[in-house]
């Protein structure tokens, strides 16, 4: 079963089971996944409305998912400073339900060490080397986890 599949029928039974916010999320995923699948050309108007779409695969839905994941956790920045903690709650639950689709991210301590060794193999020094270090650990740990987390391991490693 693909992701898509998968998402499809995770929809009929958040319908079955009145799950309002799953039932909602899982709605906005998968019209999502059809823009994306909408031919660039036929999103300019330039091709016949009967082109055939671009089937994602689940790598291209699993980045959509995490895009969709970091939209909502923007969001979540916004409305807290925003003071608004009725939204905050929302977007904190839609982005409870994308998650379940994601692969299990790396923890810190885990990122340290990888990040460990980078530092190692570039020979970076300090917070001055940050800019060779990044690179690499970036392509190392793509979709493993996510890039602030990254960045954030990395700055204070050089930095201490």
């Amino acid at each position: 079963m693909t992701l898509k599949e998968q998402l499809s029928a995770d929809l009929r039974e958040a319908m079955r089971a009145n799950d309002e916010t799953r039932k909602s999320t899982l709605r906005l995923l998968l019209a999502a996944v059809r823009n994306a699948e909408i031919p660039p050309e036929l999103k300019e108007g330039e091709a016949a409305p009967d082109a055939p779409r671009a089937e994602l695969d689940d790598a291209a839905v699993l980045d959509l998912i995490r895009r969709e994941v970091k939209q909502r956790r923007d969001s979540i920045e916004a409305y807290t400073q925003a003071k608004r903690p009725d939204l905050v709650a929302i977007e904190e639950a839609e982005a409870a339900v994308l998650a379940t689709y994601l692969p299990a991210q790396m923890s810190r301590d885990e990122i340290a060490a990888v990040a460990r060794d980078v530092i190692q193999r570039v020979g970076a020094t300090g917070p001055a080397d940050k800019g060779k270090v990044m690179p690499v650990i970036m392509a190392e740990l793509k979709n493993k986890a996510e890039g602030r987390d990254i960045n954030a391991v990395v700055t204070e490693l050089l930095a201490g």
